[in-house]
């Protein structure tokens, strides 16, 4: 590597101690303030409608919940049918048809279930539907 002499300190110096100034090219300052004048202009955007969505979330969170606790009491209810009289776990053949009530009821429960859940989603779909139509 070569060592810089006085005299290269020097024209590096005199180099960078010039003060040229610097102009922006013709068109530059009209550009940038058209820019801000377009930025101004612009309507903010548009908020959450969060007034309109939190009842919806509720009830979702609600719902979601209902399902959990109802999922849970139907895994108790089958353990209690699989254990039977005893403490331990009995697996026979005769397993399944001890289940057999507790399918059917839980059949009938998922059938219930279900109809409820098509009529909260047909429900749903109309309101929003008429909401985005204008006709609230």
């Amino acid at each position: 590597m070569k060592r810089l002499t006085e005299h290269d300190e020097d024209e590096i110096d005199r180099i960078f101690s010039r003060e040229d100034e610097i102009l922006p090219s013709s068109g530059f300052a009209v550009s940038v303030m058209d820019a801000v004048r377009r930025e101004a202009a612009t309507p903010p955007p548009i908020p959450f409608p969060w007034k309109r969505a939190l009842p919806g979330l509720v009830v979702g969170g609600l719902a979601l919940a209902l399902v959990l606790v109802a999922g849970i009491v139907v895994l108790v209810q089958l353990g209690r049918a699989s254990l039977g009289a005893s403490t331990t776990p009995q697996f026979s053949m005769s397993w399944p048809s001890t289940l057999l009530p507790t399918l059917n009821r839980g059949i009938e429960s998922a059938a219930i279930w279900t109809v409820l859940a098509l009529l909260v989603a047909f429900v749903s779909v109309k309101l929003s539907m008429r909401l985005a139509s204008g006709r609230a």
